[in-house]
This record gives structure tokens, sequence and C-alpha cells, in this order.
């Protein structure tokens, strides 16, 4: 959906024009209603990028012209305890763009400016916009474990997430082993930057861990809970097992499994405006960037549907004429 009409900036807040907009699964959830707080009509797409062109009053640090992307964190309330204790992104008045205000889908937006995050000149704004959401999941995942470069860092899946999970694992100076389905997405991996490929299909995918030493990570990108289980046991001495694919299924793991070598199972949120501004900054200095097609505003409804039929090759992102 489209604005005809630009919002005003309040205080606080700033207004954007659009230059790019990244479509993220997640958008079917917002426009399904599926989110608690949702509105409608809605306006959905939390992987913006633009200029600032309009800065309301009381906001610091930000002028118009700045070059700026918004991704899932679209503000907090910066005084509960998880605000005061920096970790926003999980603030139960989390402020998503599309669910507590009109999000990306559109020629520009009203944001509060404690959400944005400047976008390095190595960036085009086609480049950013999905780096807002997908990039800052993954990368601010990998970064808040445990690995350290040389280790093991498995990523599984070769998606939209996993593309951009196996070129930050890479760049971050881990040894990096890309799990997915097939022997033709073998020479995709190496591309991406994987040292080691396991086709999930052709045997077992702990197994083929265990013959790298063990990981001492998987970074599970897919939405597939068999699939993240497959792996636990192929975890090193004090492994993790990260999850930022949504699944609404149940793992398949026992206490013992998760003894033996004192492993861990848990799952990542996306991360704060300082996160995203992180993780811009290490694409645009180590070269990591989505594999993106890109499509007019005027063909959202297409760009969506492609998306979540699996078709994408790897993110679509919106673009505007400005």
């Amino acid at each position: 959906m489209v604005e005809v009409a630009p919002r005003e900036a309040g205080p606080g807040s700033v207004r954007i024009t659009i230059e790019a907009c990244g479509v993220c699964h997640s958008d079917l959830l917002i426009s399904s209603g599926m989110l608690p707080g949702t509105t409608f009509p809605v306006t959905p797409g939390h992987e913006i990028a633009g200029r600032i062109d309009a800065v309301g009053e009381g906001v610091a640090g930000w002028q118009v012209g700045d070059r700026v992307a918004v991704g899932w964190y679209g503000g907090s309330c910066g005084y509960c305890d998880a605000c005061r204790d920096g970790d926003a992104v999980l603030c139960p008045r989390l402020s998503i763009p599309g669910v507590a205000y009109p999000g990306g889908y559109a020629d520009s937006i009203v944001v509060p400016a404690v959400a944005l995050a400047a976008i390095p000149d190595q960036l085009t704004a086609v480049e950013a916009a999905p780096l807002a959401c997908a990039g800052v999941t993954v990368f601010n995942a990998l970064r808040n474990t445990a690995a350290r470069p040389g280790d093991v860092v498995a990523i599984l899946g070769l998606g939209g997430l996993g593309h951009l999970g196996v070129q930050f694992a890479q760049k971050m100076g881990f040894d990096t082993v890309a799990i997915a389905r097939g022997q033709e997405k073998r020479d995709l991996a190496h591309k991406l930057g994987a040292a080691h490929y396991v086709d999930s299909t052709a045997g077992d995918v702990s197994q083929a861990l265990e013959s790298l030493g063990g990981a001492k990570v998987v970074l599970a990108t897919v939405t597939n809970a068999d699939a993240m289980s497959a792996t636990i046991d192929g975890l090193g001495r004090r492994g993790e097992l990260v999850m930022v694919g949504v699944s609404p299924d149940r793992l398949d793991v026992s206490p013992l499994q998760l003894l033996n070598n004192a492993r861990k199972v848990y799952s990542h949120a996306s991360g704060a405006a300082v996160d995203i501004q992180d993780t811009l900054r290490f694409a645009a200095q180590s070269g990591v960037r989505a594999w993106v097609e890109e499509v007019p505003l005027e063909e959202t409804a297409a760009a969506v549907a492609k998306m979540h039929e699996g078709r994408a090759r790897f993110r679509m992102v919106l673009t505007t004429d400005r």
C-alpha cells in the first residue's frame, strides 16, 4: 500500500523519503493480522532505506538529507528493564513498522528517531534495505555466540537468511559450513564463502559435523524444526544451536543430548537500531551483500508472492523513483 499524502514528523520523530524496502516473510504475518496490535488497513514493510526529509521537534543527531535505515526494531519505550539493560529489541512495548505505524511499502514513512541507523556511503539503498532485518538477524546472532575466529560454524539453510549467514560467518573468520538439501547447492555454498558443504539428504548431518570436529555454533535459518533437531548431536563442546528461523513445531531433543558436551539451544531476536548500524558498517567494510531482485513499488503484490512462494533469489526489494 502507498501513502497518498506524507504525514508530518511529530515530536521525537523523522519523516523518511523511501528509496528501497525489502520484502520479508514476516510481512505476511503482519498483513494477516497475526501479530497483536496490528490495525487495518495495514502498510507492511520493515526493511526500509531512504533519506530524512523532515525532522520533528526534539530530535537531535539527525538532519534532513541523512541516509538512514529502519528494521524490525521501530522504536521502544525507553524505560522498561529491557530498554534500560540495552536490550530494547525485547521491549514489551516494541514498535514494529507495519504494526505500530504504517510501514515501508510506501513513498514515505514517519518513524521515531530512536529507530534510525545510519547507512554508510559504500552501500546503496537497495543494498542496505535487506540488511536492516535479514542482515542484522544473522549478523547479530553470530556475533553474540561463543564462537571465535577459527571455530566451526554451520549455517543451516541457504535462503534469504542463510545466504547472508554464510557470508557473515566467513567474513568473521569462522570455519564455515553450509547445510542444505541437494548436491546442486554445493557450488552456491562455496561461492557464498563456505569452506564445507553438507547435503542433508545424503546422510546424517550430525555425523558430518562431528567429522569436522563438532560445530561450535549451528545457526538455523530454516523453518523446519526436524532439520534443526538433526544438528544437535553435531554440536561440539559447549556448542550452541541458535535459531533465527521461525517454526511452530516442537524440537526433538532430550536433556541427555544437551548434557553431553554441555550444549545450548536457544533463539535470537534481530537487534535494535545500533545493531542494524553495526551490521551495515560490517557489510560495507567486508563486502557482504544480499542477493536481491529489484521490483518497482507498483508491483508489490507480485514481489510478495514470489518471496512467499520461495522463488526469490534471495531477497525481493521494492524500489521507488526517488
